[in-house]
């Protein structure tokens, strides 16, 4: 393989695939990138077995070839190169050559017929999504994804296909979070399947605010094409929880409130809330909430928010982070808190015709 390029032409994607890629691997390989040039187009790609990223740029390819070397050592390289200088990486034996000006870099490389490469996913449907819309989807809900649950099955996001309507749900089993948005054509058939939560947050990252992708849904894999960058990734084998269940109907008691003054009266509480399970008392009066926290030092907050709210007198415990999680992706000035008993949980949302929603558990005080 021998290719010549500008800086940008091998750092843009290199940067675009090395969140995947770890320095310390059980398997060596995997700490490399893969090179592919052919074509006068350079492809990289980066895995760690569960989430694929490929990143392509254009470059004056003199001899097609596929190798692999150390991802880190080579964006380390590139980002210390002067900017706009022109590049040369040569295959020698078993080492890759990087010359660029007065630098030359000799660099180890292992077989790329050994690096593992998904080739077909197998789609069952494919999806084009507006970029924004999908971002969306992923931004109101990841934060509920539980982390390391035994539960393997929540520690992801679940993306589901019905008629028009295109969903992401997420849950650790404590809170819930909900967001959808309209497909202009309607998903071939409904479908449901589960994203890994590093798969979530590598979508996440490399969601731009313009254009669409390209989402190809398989059994066990989805991809997504994202300008010039390919992801993949794994699924997690499971059933996802039946979440509608867990969705209240019309909750007895609406609150509505201003979302920032209830935001900043939990922040403040929270600061004397119990450190490890960070509970709060809510007690709702007509037009008034007062939120109470306490902690093993015997140290107490307590503060009062100006609600609409006309009802019975109700007091209620919560985690004060899963509050605080919730109003900080409710879109809007105004949220909407819909309360059943002091054992049941809490709606939260922008207004009843809000694409996105969050239910969370309460706890006992």
């Amino acid at each position: 393989m021998k290719i010549s390029a500008t800086r940008a032409e091998v750092l843009n994607p290199l940067q675009s695939v090395i969140g995947v890629v770890e320095r310390r691997q059980t398997m060596p390989i995997l700490a490399n990138v893969l090179l592919s040039a052919r074509n006068n187009q350079l492809s990289i790609t980066g895995t760690d077995l569960e989430v694929e990223l490929v990143a392509s740029s254009a470059a004056n390819v003199q001899q097609a070839g596929d190798v692999t070397v150390p991802g880190r050592k080579l964006l380390d390289i590139f980002r210390a190169l002067p900017e706009g200088v022109n590049v040369t990486l040569t295959t020698e034996g078993e080492r890759v050559i990087v010359r660029a000006g007065r630098s030359r870099f000799t660099l180890s490389c292992l077989p790329a017929a050994e690096y593992p490469v998904v080739e077909e996913i197998h789609a069952q449907q494919t999806l084009t999504v507006p970029q924004p819309e999908f971002r969306r989807l992923i931004d109101k809900t990841h934060f509920s994804m539980a982390q390391q649950d035994v539960r393997y099955y929540l520690n992801g996001l679940l993306i589901e296909t019905e008629g028009q309507s295109l969903r992401a749900v997420a849950t650790d089993g404590h809170r819930l979070a909900i967001c959808e948005c309209t497909l202009e054509k309607p998903a071939k058939s409904p479908q449901q399947v589960i994203v890994p939560r590093k798969g979530v947050l590598e979508l996440q990252r490399l969601l731009g605010s313009e254009g669409s992708i390209e989402l190809a849904i398989g059994t066990n894999h989805i991809r997504a094409q994202i300008g010039d960058v390919r992801f993949t990734s794994k699924l997690i084998d499971g059933r996802f929880p039946e979440y509608s269940r867990v969705i209240p109907g019309t909750p007895s008691h609406a609150v509505v409130s201003d979302r920032e003054l209830l935001r900043q009266a939990l922040q403040r509480t929270a600061i004397l809330s119990n450190e490890k399970y960070r509970g709060v008392r809510l007690t709702l009066k007509p037009d008034l909430l007062i939120v109470q926290a306490h902690n093993p030092e015997q140290e107490e907050a307590e503060d009062q928010v100006e609600v609409t709210y006309q009802g019975a007198e109700i007091e209620i415990g919560f985690n004060v982070t899963y509050l605080l999680d919730a109003l900080a992706a409710v879109d809007g000035e105004k949220v909407q808190v819909g309360l059943g008993d002091a054992n049941s949980s809490c709606l939260i949302r922008a207004d009843a015709t809000a694409s996105a929603r969050y239910v969370v558990m309460p706890m006992r005080l």
